[in-house]
């Protein structure tokens, strides 16, 4: 793997997002496109690339100054430079703000001292760590006995030559359930000094006269900035989650248009395996999402590249969900298509094995999703509760307003009991299910919590009671979020306008809005129907109305069986990357 990122590197690949003085271009667009694409080769190896020119790359570039650019940057672009990101530790996961590791500042040497104080405090799973000359080491930063909170300080950790330097411990951390490619690996330090100079201080520094200085006075705001600014990984992970899921899909789709098994009574040939409703049933939906997924994170990306400081907490949370909804979609979809393909499917050769190993950490790595989704739910309550607090009874009045409105144009009995396919199948159907249950699920969400509260609980006794609900009502504001990305991407092409980052991914084909439009019409429905047992309790939809829904997926599923071969195919992954015999 090394070996391959050093040749993507000599192509400059790795250091496409960087500025052009570094090597670069600039384009964090373009290193995602390489990103994703690579993970159509090998995940292992878009780990390894993203660790060394996203993670550890990504640290220098964004917490450090033009001093550590200049230092570290081109470097770490042509990998002459190999790197870490040493953050997570065994004893605490994902609560970086408990990180144990102290960086001491020791002004009469103008150094820091950086120190494991347990066996807990090693970092853990840390990629590139057999390889690497460099960790960015994020670690509680003391001053004059002071802790002014979480910073990342460039600790050098072996010499040119590949040797440990003193007071480096290095571990492998074996192997794995995939991804046996990354060399991860565990770090300890021991009083180990290195020059003030190599903090990485953006966002916070020392001062010629040993003093603490930050341009950012709150801690708990300077704290998050340099979370936020790091948000990439979320960005890019599940784009490639994203990627061998689509492998996964083309697979099984390809397998079963040639796959045949069982005559009928009227036929002596055997029957095409997808022209079995239930195969439909079980793969088209999941062809679907994997779009409807893809024009969510493409709207993800634009924010990102486009971003101004002041809306990084809404795209940090944006994609601290559609991180955690893109992998969990991985993950589902790939075992579906293995289940699909039979026998065939669990033979090594059909690759299923590997997607299945290589794409399940990605559940649980760059934040585990449950612990993201909770973050996400916070931002949606923090963003309803700013809305009261600024508009006043204005804001209830409206809040009220929409409730009451909903009961009268959604809610009435002959809404409720509707079923012919002309209403089913219209946006203000769907879009206005989505949008009732992402509301709803905060409101009362909201509700909930005070009512805790009011009853004497800490806030933290309150968010653990609520924390399933929690968890919902972050998944409805994803699938809203990414129901309203596909949709304008639908509407962006029967305009002939489209985002930026799918420019490059169009179709002149006249027919192909319709067709996409009837794709997201099913992402649309089959999510609703997963969700239709919410939907009867709320009272959104009668029983009768839930079968029509029922009845109308399978339809859509049956009108796109013909299409599904060219909607894979549509997912542009050249045969020689997909690789398995039984597409091929």
């Amino acid at each position: 793997m090394l070996r391959w990122c050093k040749e993507l590197a000599r192509e400059g690949i790795g250091a496409l997002s960087y500025p052009v003085e570094y090597g670069g271009h600039n384009s964090m667009a373009e290193y995602a496109a390489a990103f994703e694409t690579i993970a159509y080769h090998d995940l292992s190896l878009t780990i390894k690339f993203g660790v060394q020119f996203g993670l550890w790359g990504g640290a220098v570039y964004n917490l450090g100054t033009k001093r550590h650019h200049d230092a570290y940057l081109r470097a770490t672009g042509t990998l002459e430079l190999p790197g870490c990101f040493a953050m997570t530790e065994t004893g605490h996961g994902s609560n970086v703000r408990g990180l144990e590791t102290t960086a001491v500042y020791d002004h009469d040497n103008r150094e820091l001292i950086v120190h494991s104080p347990s066996v807990a405090a090693g970092k853990e799973y840390i990629g590139n760590a057999m390889h690497a000359r460099m960790a960015a080491v994020f670690c509680q930063l003391i001053v004059n006995g002071e802790s002014h909170g979480v910073h990342a300080v460039v600790v050098p950790i072996r010499s040119t030559d590949g040797l440990t330097l003193p007071g480096i411990r290095v571990e492998d951390n074996g192997y794995k359930m995939g991804l046996n490619g990354v060399d991860n690996g565990r770090l300890w330090f021991d009083h180990v000094r290195v020059p003030v100079g190599n903090l990485l201080d953006k966002y916070g520094g020392i001062t010629e006269e040993g003093t603490y200085t930050s341009p950012i006075e709150s801690p708990t705001r300077r704290f998050f900035t340099m979370l936020g600014t790091l948000v990439g990984g979320r960005v890019f992970v599940p784009r490639a989650g994203l990627s061998a899921a689509k492998s996964a899909l083309t697979i099984a789709v390809r397998y079963g248009l040639r796959r045949r098994q069982f005559p009928s009574e009227s036929m002596r040939s055997e029957t095409i395996i997808l022209d079995y409703p239930n195969q439909q049933r079980r793969l088209i939906p999941l062809v679907a999402k994997a779009y409807a997924v893809q024009f969510g994170l493409d709207h993800l990306l634009d924010r990102y590249v486009n971003r101004t400081e002041e809306q990084m907490r809404e795209i940090e949370a944006m994609a601290a969900g559609l991180k955690s909804y893109a992998t969990w979609f991985a993950t589902a979809a790939i075992q579906e298509c293995r289940e699909a393909t039979g026998g065939k499917g669990y033979l090594a050769e059909n690759r299923f094995a590997d997607l299945k190993g290589d794409t399940d950490i990605f559940t649980t790595f760059e934040g585990d999703n449950t612990v993201l989704m909770q973050l996400l739910a916070k931002s949606l309550l923090t963003e309803f509760k700013k809305s009261f607090q600024e508009d006043g009874n204005f804001a209830v009045l409206k809040f009220i307003g929409r409730r009451v409105g909903t009961i009268v144009t959604e809610q009435n009995p002959y809404v409720v009991r509707q079923t012919d396919r002309e209403h089913l199948e219209s946006r203000s159907f769907y879009l206005s299910a989505f949008q009732f249950r992402a509301r709803r699920l905060v409101s009362t969400l909201g509700s909930r919590l005070r009512a805790y509260i009011k009853e004497g609980m800490s806030s933290y006794q309150a968010g653990l009671l609520c924390q399933t609900h929690m968890i919902e009502a972050a998944e409805a504001y994803v699938e809203l979020l990414v129901l309203e990305a596909s949709l304008a991407r639908v509407d962006a092409l029967g305009d002939g306008r489209l985002p930026s980052s799918a420019r490059a991914a169009s179709d002149s084909s006249a027919d192909l809005p319709d067709l996409l439009q009837k794709v997201i019409l099913l992402y649309a429905h089959h999510t609703i129907e997963q969700h239709r047992g919410w939907y009867l309790e709320s009272d959104y939809i009668s029983g009768q109305k839930s079968k029509a829904i029922r009845k109308l997926v399978d339809k859509l599923c049956a009108e796109l069986r013909p299409e599904v071969g060219a909607l894979v195919d549509g997912f542009g992954i050249p045969d020689k990357l997909l690789g398995a015999p039984i597409a091929l």
